[in-house]
């Protein structure tokens, strides 16, 4: 059983629950435009190039012939056209790019819970915002596939900014009508409606197990990269003494003495199990996996991964 949620006190739970409110119509809109120039000054300035490098396109394709340069490679010498004008011409390529981003995102209650920084399910809309934004710069289709255990929504891959903006709108009002977590659904989901090669970002908290063999199958296929968010609380329990810890899926209650030595390492050693667990399920799926805190600079881990890639 991983614990999901943590009940520290009356205080906390009120203002989980107000962080959890549903939001006004003007006040998504602000946070849509918000997110858009942060997303954007963010892409423009530290991820300009490093996109692109980092996800290739299907290959190169002719563009046209001009006249030969020193310095251009002579194995694209166009010898016809060369022979026809009696100096030599060069084959110019560019690259035939035309990808498709699909995120997978998990709503579930889970990712509602945050102790220091911001909540996850907050970490996750600013991350797929980021990557959409890249995406659409790049004039690449982005689509989403929303999920807890169950497919909540699913958004056609479109390119445009205007299509951005809805992936936006709906990243930051998902609410999810079930509150349990099945990575497999989304997973098959994912590879049902999508036949052609594509970048699949999984973003999630990943407390699921099970999911290796289907994870496997995107994987031969797609370009895949998981995301793993998670507070510092998932890792370590405070010494705060008697605590109520509540399963935000199951709605299941416990009580821990966090002032037990023992009892704070035996959780940190579930999260280090899970998390190797998961580790273990991309490197056999051939695919990446991102550790990113709440309270972690995203952009230095993103950044690097693109570098990294490139």
């Amino acid at each position: 059983m991983f614990w999901k949620k943590k009940k520290i006190s009356p205080d906390a739970e009120n203002s989980a629950d107000e962080a959890s409110g549903l939001l006004t119509t003007a006040e998504i809109i602000q946070k849509v435009r918000d997110l858009e120039i942060k997303s954007k000054r963010i892409t423009t300035h530290l991820f300009t190039g490093e996109y692109h490098s980092a996800f290739k396109g299907k290959g190169m394709r002719f563009r046209e012939v001009r006249e030969y340069s020193e310095g251009d490679d002579i194995r694209f010498i166009d010898w016809n056209v060369s022979a026809r004008f009696s100096h030599p011409f060069t084959k110019l390529f560019e690259e035939e790019r035309e990808l498709t981003m699909m995120l997978l995102i998990d709503t579930s209650t889970s990712n509602l819970f945050g102790t220091v920084g911001k909540r996850k399910k907050d970490l996750i809309t600013e991350l797929a915002a980021i990557l959409t934004f890249s995406a659409i710069s790049n004039n690449d289709k982005v689509g989403v596939i929303f999920f807890s255990n169950k497919i909540e929504k699913y958004i056609p891959p479109k390119k445009g900014r205007q299509h951005a903006l809805y992936i936006v709108r709906e990243l930051l009002t998902a609410e999810p009508h079930a509150k349990g977590t099945d990575l497999d659904v989304a997973i098959r989901y994912f590879n049902n409606i999508t036949s052609q090669k594509s970048i699949a970002f999984l973003l999630s908290d990943f407390l699921d197990t099970g999911f290796e063999n289907d994870l496997k199958v995107i994987g031969a296929k797609h370009d895949v990269i998981g995301i793993k968010v998670y507070d510092r609380m998932d890792m370590l329990l405070p010494n705060a003494g008697l605590l109520q810890l509540e399963d935000a899926e199951s709605g299941k209650t416990i009580w821990v003495d966090s002032s037990s030595e023992l009892v704070r390492y035996n959780h940190q050693q579930i999260f280090f199990a899970q998390t190797e667990a998961c580790k273990k399920y991309f490197l056999k799926a051939g695919a990446d996996l991102l550790h990113i805190r709440t309270d972690e600079d995203y952009v230095k881990v993103l950044q690097k991964f693109f570098l990294k890639r490139k």
